[in-house]
């Protein structure tokens, strides 16, 4: 019900203290299957300093503008792009939306259908909803990468694009890229790089010597990426990435509007009002951090993956899903939906939906965390 009269601020910060008690935190240790972490504190700070600057009207704001198209520019350096066009969005959601949309609309297919591999996102989901694009779905191979040969014969005069995935969210596998974009180049048809997850971590992973396939742009085929900044970047959510190779597809979903500030505006994301400071934090992480800093960050997370995956290995009755590509580390166990819910019942937030269980190893996780996780792991499995 909507208050007659207000509280003070003391009152409300009480109850929502009182309200937000049942939240699991990420300082805690205790969330292990989320792809989002607590905020790096400097984020925090340009969160707070800049929280009204809006990126929707960019006749007001002049500055922020400029500094999400450097924010913009960095990250598609990151992706090995030395010009890159898009917008710091809320997230990979809209990004892999934005990428679908514009492949629509610079395809005029009258019927069109995208190719995507069946461990796509479920955005896609609302993609094809939202746009009236058919989703044709590819099958995986053993390793659960998607089977490019099948992604070849699904192919047809109405296919606008093709997907691939660099880090899935169950396993963090990356499809064979190198060769879809082959087959892209071959039809003429656009190749779009899911890599909200891994786009923060497989340069880095790279440079620290990890054998994971090219995704990005140095691949010819490859027209846009979604990248995520809130996710291993550390910026406050929400604060996505959705980069293309061309202007011309940034053009294609572009649409008017005169009303604001800057006078002929042109708008080309799903929000019209966009948080500028989420931007701003995406830019100063980058500039904080830099290259040598996020190698760090992406080293402990895959050093400390390894060692998780090696531990599971010696609990009877566990079985890894497959060897952990990237940060993450998913295995299975019988009655899972039993270990599952006496694991919640103990305060650890992971899910079991998709047949295992997946540990994220998020710069909030430590290995003191994991240890603990594994004591009662193996507690619950001799029970169970």
């Amino acid at each position: 019900m909507f208050p007659k009269k207000g509280a003070s601020e003391e009152e409300v910060l009480e109850e929502l203290k009182i309200k937000t008690s049942e939240d699991l935190t990420f300082d805690s240790g205790r969330i292990l299957g989320s792809m989002c972490t607590y905020p790096h504190p400097l984020a925090v700070k340009i969160i707070e300093k800049y929280i009204d600057r809006n990126l929707g009207d960019p006749g007001l704001h002049v500055g922020s503008r400029k500094i999400e198209e450097e924010a913009v520019g960095m990250l598609a350096n990151l992706l090995s792009l030395n010009r890159g066009y898009g917008h710091i969005v809320s997230g990979g959601t809209e990004g892999n939306i934005l990428a679908v949309r514009a492949f629509r609309n610079v395809s005029n297919v009258e019927r069109p259908e995208l190719i995507l591999p069946e461990s796509a996102h479920f955005s896609f989901l609302k993609a094809g909803e939202m746009l009236g694009v058919k989703l044709v779905w590819a099958k995986l191979k053993e390793d659960y990468t998607v089977n490019v040969r099948d992604v070849e014969n699904k192919i047809t005069d109405n296919t606008i694009g093709i997907i691939g995935i660099a880090g899935t969210t169950g396993l963090g596998a990356v499809d064979d890229i190198p060769a879809l974009s082959d087959l892209a180049l071959e039809y003429d048809i656009p190749l779009h790089v899911d890599a909200a997850f891994g786009g923060f971590v497989i340069p880095f992973a790279k440079e620290l010597g990890y054998n994971i396939p090219d995704f990005d742009f140095r691949l010819k085929g490859v027209k846009s990426i979604t990248i995520d900044p809130h996710k291993m970047g550390m910026v406050p959510i929400p604060a996505g990435g959705i980069i293309f190779r061309e202007k011309r597809f940034v053009d294609a979903i572009s649409v008017p509007a005169p009303y604001l500030a800057g006078g002929r505006v042109c708008q080309a994301t799903i929000t019209g009002t966009r948080p500028g400071a989420n931007a701003l934090a995406v830019w100063a992480m980058i500039k904080h951090l830099g290259f040598e800093g996020y190698k760090e960050i992406v080293r402990n997370a895959m050093e400390l993956s390894r060692w998780f995956a090696s531990e599971l290995k010696r609990i009877p009755g566990v079985k890894l899903v497959r060897e952990p590509v990237l940060n993450i580390v998913s295995f299975s166990t019988e009655n899972l939906e039993d270990i599952e819910e006496e694991l919640k019942a103990r305060g650890w937030g992971i899910s079991a939906h998709r047949g295992y269980i997946r540990i994220v190893m998020m710069p909030h996780v430590r290995r003191a965390h994991l240890e603990e996780f594994l004591m009662d792991l193996r507690e619950i499995i001799r029970k169970v």
